[in-house]
């Protein structure tokens, strides 16, 4: 009887046995406490809550079996906590904790494909992964978190992480589709008003209403960006502040050196990066300094005296004067590097690290044919394009603004043009046009009432046999003095290299590059890469799911766009900012940049497109990329082009993989409820333009995603690591001019006859602004030693899938013969364009892929995967 019992007894838990299996996990998660020290209290509590089995709980979700009590979702096995919390010891290194868990899974629920994660600390945790060993049916599973996981309380509904799998909406398991939408409309947080939190997870859009500052006064107010057919912009993410007391249009601002804007908490820099951010930044001065420290400068008084002066920037650093003013700053800087840099013992300080364009010769940046190289290989060669009509003309409209046509007559270039006439130099597609006439004529007045005096400009070049180009004549111009309706009053000034002839040149040549310079900060870097992006980025977590194919593919290349671009708004490129401090348009910067996008169009923005657009190549369908360059020797476009193609082949053969055919891409609901809101919302201003793809088809999708993936990762290294390189050096790249060009007879003309040097440093960027903006670009020309480059992925088990796995896998060995290749280019002496008269080899588009993973720094090299500084 007893012994009936026994086996009875026995049975049943063999039976109980058979059904259900213990799952190992290994959970890897950063505690906050190890990145704020000032969280011990959190600490404490935490300590009291693991004693009590109350940390952190996790519970699989089934993705085959549905629970009808539960709206059909999958079931959700028994909650199982992270053991030894307290105990566990965490990597000094990388500030990681590998924690384990052993879950209860009863084998009739299924294969799990999602975990409900619950914090019951009193801190957040960083979540990088969970991983699944003895999974019943699917031995492991891999989540990949990637994300801040706040306390319980102040969420309204539970944390869900999903396996690694990828499904279109269509292919997802039935028990976790209920999952999957309730997860994205919590990234909407569509009913979410008011300010938003640290830990909120919203993706919202806003104008950028929060430049300017009106509480402050007139000379603070700055027009609203976005919204309007007459400052049309990007959207950028919304932080629900509230209004300013003056205009409820406008968003109030936080303390100027407060750096906790909102973004998304996963969009945050890493503390690796934040770290790094803020040790750089030191060199950057902070807009609470530039009032005392223009103070200080003024009485010095603190202008260059000669090229030497400059060069004691990088050779002998530069010494803070001593003052009461500056005393009282350092007590109240935040951060203890800050404060290194106004010290007061005597040391010198702000030795800047010597730039390339002029390590190897001080003065082969002044060459005409260095000059025009770098409109091919340096910091902003994106803006060339063919001349097609002699003289050059405008499209400023004439009933406004009359008649811009150019004053460049075939007399001031056919003497340069090596036997050619001007019409035959235009029809064998030799002559190239540096063009910032129209862009910046309507501005002039505004800008040249304040203390900058700058002109419209237009470089006309040659492109001679050797590859190299060389300039035939730069064109400044001024609006009419009798009103905007009589057109431009026009100076032509032609090369020459000896006496004030020669000084007259290189101003000319300076002219050019101050408007270069600000074109590019405002137009190529900031909107064309940082703005544009932005939109992408939040319509991308609000409509696609983390397990959706294209956000697998996209993703990575969103990588700290946001809170870098949130920092910008802060102090960059606000009123008042580092930019309007150092950059010549100043208040009307950020202005200039919106009339810009009126025109933007994102068929336009691939890099193919781009050269065709400006006629440096025609089209050819024998060649590779299906054009030939008219500019053989142009290292960007060279290495753009193979870049170019490495991304579209990986993304089409990754696109393919999910959709064989047209049809399902028009099927697939949250890939067209993403393309819609980029269109309609995210770059709502221009959402009736016809010129956007359709996205009916699978061509259409992978030359969108090439298209974006080029935009934030090659576009964006290939016109911001090079800043300091090429820029570093002022007197190269110069942001501002203070005065006109000296007219015969006058002072000071007389002083550019015997002072050349000194001349030319009094019109360009003062050595105030020099030391504020080359501290600037010293820090966004950085990498950040936890970048992730191009043909790299943060994790190796991104996907489950093998097809795509190997995919990638040929797309980084394509990047690396890409790489040999440009080694080899630029040891090429035939190719002079490459390294040029200042022996500097283009290495921008050199991907980067092994040899500084883990290091950063000024490499002038290497392609992260996204717009990240």
């Amino acid at each position: 009887m007893l012994h009936g019992f026994f086996d009875a007894i026995t049975g049943k838990h063999h039976e109980a046995a058979k059904s259900s299996a213990t799952v190992k996990g290994s959970v890897l998660l950063t505690k906050k406490n190890v990145l704020d020290f000032n969280d011990f209290n959190a600490s404490l509590l935490d300590g009291l809550h693991e004693f009590l089995g109350k940390g952190v709980s996790l519970q699989l979700v089934s993705a085959t079996v549905a629970d009808p009590h539960n709206k059909n979702k999958g079931k959700i096995g028994p909650p199982a906590y992270l053991e030894e919390w307290i105990t566990t010891m965490t990597s000094v290194a990388t500030g990681e904790t590998k924690f384990n868990v052993h879950f209860s899974w009863d084998e009739s629920l299924g294969v799990p494909g999602a975990i409900i994660v619950k914090n019951n600390h009193h801190s957040a945790f960083y979540l990088k992964s969970i991983t699944l060993e003895g999974v019943p049916n699917k031995e492991h599973i891999h989540f990949v978190c990637n994300s801040w996981v706040y306390p319980v309380d102040k969420y309204k509904y539970d944390r869900i992480f999903f396996a690694n799998d990828t499904y279109l909406p269509s292919k997802m398991p039935e028990p976790l589709k209920r999952y999957r939408e309730e997860e994205l409309d919590k990234l909407r947080g569509d009913d979410v008003t008011g300010e938003l939190k640290e830990h909120d997870r919203v993706y919202n859009y806003a104008y950028y209403n929060d430049l300017g500052n009106p509480d402050k006064g007139q000379d603070y107010a700055r027009p609203i960006l976005g919204g309007s057919q007459e400052h049309p912009y990007p959207r950028r993410g919304r932080t629900g502040r509230h209004p300013t007391k003056t205009d409820p249009n406008y968003e109030s601002r936080l303390p100027l050196l407060s750096l906790d804007i909102y973004v998304p908490r996963d969009e945050r820099f890493g503390h690796l990066k934040m770290s790094d951010f803020l040790a750089y930044a030191l060199k950057s001065l902070t807009q609470s300094l530039l009032p005392t420290l223009s103070a200080v400068f003024d009485t010095t008084p603190m202008e260059f005296d000669s090229f030497k002066d400059v060069l004691q920037l990088y050779e002998g650093g530069l010494p803070i004067p001593q003052s009461p003013e500056l005393d009282e700053i350092r007590s109240h800087l935040p951060f203890e590097m800050l404060k290194e840099l106004v010290r007061t013992d005597g040391e010198r300080v702000l030795k800047l690290p010597l730039p390339q364009v002029i390590k190897e010769d001080r003065n082969a940046w002044r060459t005409d044919e260095e000059f025009g190289r770098e409109m091919l290989a340096g910091v902003n060669p994106v803006i060339i394009r063919r001349l097609q009509e002699f003289p050059p003309a405008s499209k400023l409209d004439p009933k406004v603004y009359g008649d811009h046509t150019s004053s460049i007559t075939a007399s001031h270039v056919e003497k340069n043009l090596e036997g050619l006439t001007v019409h035959q130099a235009l029809k064998e597609n030799k002559l190239f046009i540096l063009d910032h006439h129209d862009a910046l004529m309507p501005y002039l007045r505004r800008i040249n009432s304040g203390s900058n005096k700058i002109y419209a400009s237009r470089t006309l070049l040659l492109l001679k046999d050797d590859g190299t180009l060389k300039p035939l004549v730069i064109e400044l111009s001024l609006p009419h003095p009798d009103g905007d309706q009589h057109g431009a009053v026009n100076r032509v000034f032609t090369p020459a290299d000896q006496g004030v002839e020669g000084s007259v040149w290189q101003l000319a040549k300076a002219y050019a590059c101050v408007n270069d310079s600000g074109y590019h900060q405002l137009i190529s870097h900031w909107l064309n890469t940082h703005a544009v992006i932005e939109p992408f980025v939040i319509a991308t977590n609000r409509q696609l799911s983390v397990v959706h194919p294209v956000y697998k593919l996209l993703s990575p290349h969103y990588r700290d766009t946001m809170n870098i671009n949130a920092l910008a708004r802060q102090t960059l490129i606000n009123a008042g900012g580092v930019l309007e401090s150092t950059v010549f348009p100043g208040k009307y910067a950020m202005e200039m940049s919106s009339v810009v996008y009126r025109s933007w169009k994102l068929t336009e923005q691939g890099l193919p497109d781009d050269l065709l657009k400006r006629g440096v190549a025609v089209e050819d369908p024998a060649s590779p990329n299906k054009l030939r360059l008219l500019i053989k020797d142009y290292p960007f476009a060279v290495d753009g082009l193979a870049i170019w193609s490495a991304i579209e082949t990986w993304v089409t053969e990754y696109c393919s993989i999910y959709y064989s055919n047209d049809a399902a891409i028009r099927a697939d609901v949250e890939l067209q409820a993403w393309w819609k809101e980029v269109r309609e919302v995210g770059h709502g201003d221009k959402k009736d333009e016809d010129w956007w793809p359709k996205m009916q088809t699978l061509a259409e999708l992978s030359k969108t995603c090439t298209t974006i993936i080029w935009v934030a990762s090659a576009l964006h290294a290939a016109v911001n690591f090079g800043q300091y390189p090429y820029a570093g050096y002022l007197p190269n790249r110069p942001t501002i001019s203070r005065r006109f060009m000296p007219e015969p007879g006058t002072p000071e003309y007389h002083e550019l006859e015997k002072n050349p040097e000194l001349a030319f440093l009094k019109t360009i960027t003062s050595q105030f602004q020099t030391i504020l903006g080359v501290s600037l670009i010293e820090v966004l020309s950085r990498h950040s030693s936890d970048e992730v480059y191009l043909g790299q992925r943060d994790s190796p088990e991104w996907t489950t899938d093998r097809s795509a796995l190997e995919a990638f896998e040929r797309f980084s060995h394509k990047l690396i013969e890409i790489e040999n290749r440009i080694i080899s280019m630029n040891e090429d002496a035939n190719l002079r364009n490459r390294t040029g008269p200042v022996k500097m080899p283009y290495t921008l588009l050199y991907p980067n892929t092994s040899d500084f993973t883990g290091v950063g720094g000024l490499t002038g090299r290497g392609i992260p995967n996204s717009v990240s500084i």
